[in-house]
């Protein structure tokens, strides 16, 4: 390996280092529904992120703030030694995606059947931290 390439593969690396990230799958909520709360929490500080799901309403917001605490955990792990609160941490990115629809019948009237879609989606939740 030349050294240039090795010197911007350890530049990427420590730009690596200060961003985490957690992922949730087959999340039974509809992605619509899932939206509303990631448009909450996009861009603000983790820990004023943590309130606002705390406090919500929303069925997704408990989901959310799982995500959340697992994308601490794993900043934490990968940065041993420094605090969440001296670092800075913001939602830098959360992104919903549809996932697998289950597909129901529901009988309706006159002899005929309706299809129900239940969905669910994929969460990714990206931390990074602002101190540059």
């Amino acid at each position: 390996m030349g050294s240039r390439k090795k010197l911007r593969a350890e530049k990427i690396k420590e730009e690596k280092k200060a961003v985490s990230f957690a992922k949730l799958n087959n999340c039974p909520t509809s992605p619509r529904k899932m939206r509303l709360v990631a448009d909450n929490i996009r861009g603000l500080e983790v820990f004023k992120a943590m309130a606002v799901l705390e406090n919500s309403s929303q069925s997704a917001a408990k989901n959310m703030e799982k995500l959340l605490r697992s994308a601490m955990a794993n900043w934490e792990s990968k940065n041993s030694g420094q605090r969440p609160e001296e670092a800075a941490l913001y939602v830098k990115e959360v992104s919903v995606d549809s996932a697998r629809i289950l597909k129901r019948i529901q009988p309706a009237p006159q002899g005929r059947a309706h299809r129900i879609r239940k969905r669910s989606n994929h969460v990714t939740l990206v931390i990074d931290s602002a101190a540059k």
